[in-house]
């Protein structure tokens, strides 16, 4: 299940963006808490039948202006112009994250990237101490060689986790995910422009409610934790003006159920 965070946000304020942000964060922070209650197990069909409201249901309007839209970003995948932007905030010492990776996205990337629907801008979220602040800072670094996707297909296989995010490990997820320049790289990663940007990252998270992994925003509807294919299909097709009942998410036996958390629940 997903984990409350081990640290906290800085000193600074949190980077509230108006009243309704405010009052998403505060929603978004108790849908966080209710998702690490080993006792709240709310299904997962009712978010999925939920998403099928309208395309304006759950959204904040400011929550829509975090996506970046920036074609120089190296941690964003989908066209800047995408009608839809998944923001995801995620650590990649989470193990349901991991699971996002491997059994939803890939699917998402099919359907929805590769035909200029869908935009994913990813948010470093690191709250499970300093090998989350490490392996964040690392991912970084790879996608100043245009790595980043593979250093994060590299750093959710299954096992990778376990053996935990030591300086050796992250080099050698960078060479498996092609990084060219590995002395660069180790630069890279320990730089004051890596610090920022995850700081950056981390505190738009937190300043937004955020306080478990992953979290997400979609087209400014906020999402918390783990969910299935059909979830994430039904949102991005009313995001689109669509009624979200297409054939994959009509058919939501056939993908994995799990405890989650949504605010459209």
């Amino acid at each position: 299940m997903p984990h409350a965070p081990s640290s906290k946000p800085s000193a600074g304020k949190p980077l509230l963006y108006g009243c309704g942000v405010a009052l998403a964060a505060a929603l978004l922070g108790y849908a966080s808490y209710r998702a690490t209650d080993p006792g709240h197990q709310p299904a997962v069909s009712s978010s999925a039948a939920d998403a099928t409201a309208g395309p304006a249901a759950g959204v904040v309007p400011e929550l829509v202006k975090l996506a970046r839209r920036d074609p120089g970003d190296k941690l964003a995948r989908g066209r800047a112009d995408a009608p839809v932007v998944v923001i995801e905030y995620a650590d990649f010492t989470c193990s349901h994250c991991a699971r996002f990776a491997r059994d939803t996205e890939p699917a998402l990337v099919k359907k929805y990237v590769d035909n200029g629907t869908l935009r994913i801008e990813w948010r470093n979220f690191p709250i499970f101490g300093a090998e989350s602040e490490a392996a964040a800072r690392a991912a970084w670094a790879a996608g100043q060689q245009d790595r980043f996707w593979q250093f994060h297909a590299a750093a959710y296989a299954e096992g990778v986790k376990e053996k935990g995010f030591g300086k050796a490990t992250l080099t050698a997820l960078a060479r498996q995910a092609g990084v060219a320049d590995l002395d660069r790289f180790a630069r890279d990663a320990d730089s004051p422009a890596a610090r920022a940007a995850v700081s950056r990252d981390q505190e738009e998270a937190y300043g937004i409610g955020a306080t478990s992994t992953p979290s997400f925003l979609i087209n400014g509807r906020p999402i918390v934790g783990y969910q299935p294919v059909a979830v994430f299909a039904q949102v991005i097709e009313a995001a689109v003006g669509g009624t979200g009942n297409t054939e994959d998410a009509k058919d939501t036996d056939k993908w994995p159920r799990t405890p989650a958390t949504s605010l459209l629940a």
